[in-house]
């Protein structure tokens, strides 16, 4: 049966609490339980004057103002004091009643401006949260799952200048410095001198007009983009560990030492940590295995041209340090780069006649070269675990972890693209999400309803 609406009662009057208006199982009413924002007032006490000056708006009014933007993915600042004016449950968790006035969508932006932007008050925010969670036996680390994702930054991509920079240098280059020379010396050859590692290398890359601290990001033809790289790790419970934010065009493996050691630093070493395929260099299988950390590696494909033999093809003798080929000619060690590889060369008078030839190399000298990084032992003993029952169902739980991680931080908390323009600005946003994340997560698994109670 259809029903008409007859009554009106727009004009009603009530006599109602604000308390009153808010349900019992909202989540602004279980974050408020989860964490006593008053922590905030000693983190900013010195970045306010006691003794002159206008009264400032409550700086926790302003740090919960942007955790109602993350938490709820709301696009920017403008649109969430625009939610706060008419949302009864944002003004409750503000401590707001009907009449109070809102600030001003700007207030937050120039407090950020004129003190919070060359601070560490977001991260300090992060990891404060992170240890209450821990301190609610929350936090599992025993596992660690890193990554990262790609953030469009608001740059046109058609608006840029080619330049030439200089390659920054590696974490892990000192230490490979220092065994390439010990690799050289046991095979009877001069150590390289320092100038030879410590020549400048340089690139040419597009540096946005727009945005020039984000970087030109190309994952196929379709994807060409100004972005920034939001890195994270996390535990096996979903918890965002640890965050580095850089230009789009940082390749993963570089960050990974040092988000591994943010992570070691304020939860302790794990026992093991699971990466994808972008991870699986030698220097980060050594960097794991000299720490007594275990890696989870995936299987990669060779990376051999079609139609030539592949490398795993030839057989590598560590006692006598050599090659052996499919045909029993041995490939022996002739030096070792300046980037850590051995070189392995065959001897062409014998490879000339091989039947297997024309599948083994394209040398017009008949000779064939095969390179091993002085740490390919530790990415084979990877390899080796991979196969594993405890290692397969640690890289299985990434995608109920670190990769939902990045889907939840994308699809409801605004993460696929920003607004703002800037690593100081992109890190705020980077860890005021995460936070917002791992206090979400808190907030509802600690909550007890009081229907319940």
């Amino acid at each position: 049966m259809l029903t008409k609406n007859t009554q009106m009662n727009r004009d009603q009057i009530e006599m109602i609490a604000l308390e009153q208006l808010v349900p019992a199982n909202h989540l602004v009413r279980k974050i408020e339980t989860a964490i006593d924002f008053s922590f905030i007032y000693s983190l900013v006490q010195d970045m306010y004057s006691s003794e002159r000056g206008r009264p400032s708006i409550d700086p926790v009014v302003l740090i919960k103002m942007a955790f109602i933007q993350y938490t709820f993915g709301i696009r920017s600042m403008r649109k969430t004091i625009e939610e706060i004016e008419t949302n009864m449950a944002y003004r409750w968790f503000l401590g707001f009643g009907f009449y109070d006035k809102v600030p001003h969508f700007s207030t937050f932006g120039k407090n950020y401006e004129r003190r919070f932007k060359d601070t560490d008050l977001f991260e300090q925010i992060f990891y404060r949260i992170l240890k209450e969670a821990s301190e609610k036996k929350l936090i599992s680390s025993e596992h660690v799952f890193i990554d990262s994702t790609h953030v469009k930054a608001s740059a046109n991509k058609q608006k840029f200048e080619k330049k030439v920079v200089r390659k920054e240098s590696k974490a892990y280059e000192e230490r490979l410095q220092e065994e390439i020379n010990i690799d050289r010396e046991d095979h009877g050859k001069k150590p390289f001198p320092p100038d030879k590692f410590e020549k400048e290398e340089y690139k040419e890359i597009k540096e946005s007009t727009t945005d020039p601290e984000s970087g030109y990001y190309v994952k196929d033809e379709r994807t060409k983009q100004f972005a920034y790289s939001f890195h994270a790790a996390s535990d096996q419970n979903g918890f965002v560990l640890g965050a580095i934010v850089t230009p789009g065009n940082i390749h993963d493996s570089v960050i990974f030492e040092p988000l591994l050691e943010k992570v070691i630093e304020k939860q302790g070493k794990p026992g093991a940590v699971a990466a994808d395929a972008g991870y699986k260099t030698p220097a980060i299988a050594q960097y794991l295995f000299e720490n007594d950390i275990t890696p989870a590696l995936p299987y990669t494909r060779p990376r051999t041209k079609d139609g030539y033999m592949k490398k795993h093809e030839y057989v590598y003798d560590e006692y006598y340090d050599c090659y052996i080929c499919p045909q029993g000619q041995i490939l022996k060690y002739a030096t070792t780069t300046k980037n850590g590889k051995r070189q392995y060369f065959s001897n062409p008078l014998e490879c000339q006649n091989c039947p297997l030839l024309s599948v083994c190399t394209q040398s017009k000298e008949h000779k064939k070269l095969i390179e091993r990084h002085v740490w390919e032992h530790y990415l084979e003993e990877a390899d080796h675990l991979r196969h594993t029952q405890e290692n397969k169902s640690i890289y299985a739980r990434r995608k109920e972890t670190i990769e939902r991680v990045f889907a939840d931080a994308k699809e409801k908390h605004g993460m696929r693209w920003t607004t703002l323009r800037g690593l100081k600005k992109l890190s705020m946003q980077a860890m005021l999400t995460f936070a917002a994340m791992n206090l979400k997560k808190m907030a509802n698994w600690t909550w007890e309803s009081p229907e319940m109670a």
